[in-house]
């Protein structure tokens, strides 16, 4: 009985719509199911249609619950896809929220295209899933902790270790055991970073046999944290003095709660003005509070500032926005302020407003903090390019744009290597996976010169035995 391993989503050459299909003893387990982001018409269809019958698959082991990893389950259990879904027990409660933000985003971004453009020379847009398809999905997750294994079928086993990425994100080692051995699969995306605030730092799973690792930064190098603070500092106060807004695009989930944490430090130390700061986005708001709930996932130092009965993420001046009519209020407010909207990509939701209101205005700034996947919106920002399209209608960026990588969750290409050099006992095989071509093949490259042969970058369909 032998066990293969098939690459469907977020490969070589790929970041986003992670999916990957582990098949053993004629069961068939799927590892992530995320939405894919990038063009729109690629999307559309990608996020659509999968390249299997989801009524086949027998369980879905999910690592984390951003979008990118999570965001298409609702679609593959409205398909037929009946079987349980492993997460750690806050990935289960963020998805609560974060995928039906989701299908409510689908459902108003597409009445506004469909309104806006009165289909004149564009298709209905139409969902890809609704609430109801979120609220059966809800009903297959079981809630695992850390470091407690489970038995998915009579041959294999997974295990939940802290990844250090977001909230409740797990590396995954599964254990499959056939022709009287036992193989061990790790599952290091995404790996997260050492001695960031709020979580711990992320776990080596020692004896893999077979390791699938990420790429997001295969090429680069994290700015210190100090640096990009002094540089989050310099670029408010430059705003704030030409009288304009910095508009901040973030991942609601873990993203938007570090950013607070630093405005918080520089409000508290008074290396900024105390400007009015509002997180737009209802998804952050009921994540936040998923936060609260789950102190057992943070540092020592978050869990020490609990118990000192300091939150650390409020303070005076901060206002969480839910509902549409505030929403409206803070984009025709002309006073200098930091908004925090989501989406992190600027594919989605009420960021697209806000860009749309200050993308011309020199005064304001556009603060990048997340990775920006090619074909997106906020890559577009990224590159600076002069005309961005926003609901079909383009504009010119004139906005100053201000990109500080080091706030990324992703570990670095020197952390990679860290981890790669910290589970090469069994002298495993590795694929690297969840990198754009220069990113996957810089990591490729880096690993060959440290005397790593048995590497690939597995393409889209690629499939391989475990052995």
């Amino acid at each position: 009985m032998k066990a293969t391993l098939q690459f469907l989503g977020g490969a070589g050459g790929e970041v986003t719509g992670s999916m990957h299909l582990l098949e053993l003893g004629g069961k068939k387990i799927l590892i992530d199911c995320g939405f894919f982001q990038g063009r729109r018409e690629e999307s559309m269809k990608r996020n659509r249609v999968f390249p299997f019958d989801p009524r086949t698959i027998d369980a879905l082991v999910l690592s984390h619950a951003h979008i990118d990893h999570s965001g298409n389950i609702p679609n593959l259990v409205k398909q037929g896809f009946r079987g349980n879904i492993y997460s750690t027990v806050a990935t289960r409660n963020l998805c609560a929220v974060m995928l039906k933000d989701a299908a409510h985003i689908q459902e108003q971004d597409s009445e506004y295209i469909n309104k806006k453009h009165h289909l004149e020379y564009m298709s209905a847009v139409e969902p890809i899933y609704g609430i109801k398809d979120v609220e059966d999905s809800m009903q297959l997750f079981i809630g695992i902790p850390y470091n407690r294994s489970i038995n998915v079928y009579e041959n294999l086993t997974v295990t939940f270790s802290d990844a250090g990425h977001i909230l409740g994100a797990g590396l995954s080692a599964f254990d499959i055991r056939q022709d009287n051995r036992t193989l061990r699969l790790g599952y290091i995306v995404d790996l997260g970073r050492k001695r960031l605030p709020i979580l711990s730092d992320p776990v080596v799973i020692p004896g893999m046999d077979h390791v699938i690792i990420e790429s997001t930064y295969g090429d680069k190098l994290h700015d210190d944290i100090g640096d990009s603070l002094n540089e989050l500092r310099d670029a408010i106060n430059r705003t704030a003095g030409r009288g304009g807004k910095v508009i901040i695009p973030a991942f609601s989930l873990e993203r938007t709660q570090e950013v607070l944490f630093f405005i918080r430090k520089l409000i508290d130390e008074k290396q900024i003005p105390a400007l009015p700061v509002y997180v737009d986005s209802p998804l952050a708001v009921n994540v936040t509070e998923v936060f609260r709930f789950h102190s057992e996932y943070f540092d020592e130092e978050t869990r020490d500032m609990l118990a000192r009965g300091e939150d650390p993420f409020s303070f005076e001046g901060l206002h969480f926005v839910r509902s549409v009519a505030d929403s409206k209020a803070i984009q025709f407010n002309p006073n200098p302020m930091i908004i925090i909207s989501a989406s992190g990509m600027c594919e989605t939701g009420r960021i697209l407003h806000h860009l749309k209101n200050n993308a011309e205005d020199p005064r304001s700034t556009i603060l990048i903090i997340s990775f920006m996947a090619q074909h997106t919106l906020g890559r577009r920002i990224v590159e600076r390019q002069p005309r961005i399209k926003i609901f079909g209608k383009e504009y010119s960026l004139k906005a100053e744009v201000v990109i500080l990588n080091t706030f990324s969750a992703h570990a670095d290409q020197k952390e990679l290597m860290e981890y790669v050099n910290s589970v090469r006992e069994k002298d495993p095989r590795f694929y690297v996976v969840h990198g754009e071509e220069k990113q996957s093949q810089a990591l490729l490259e880096k690993m060959i010169g440290a005397g790593i042969t048995k590497v690939a970058v597995p393409q889209r369909g690629d499939k391989v035995e475990l052995g």
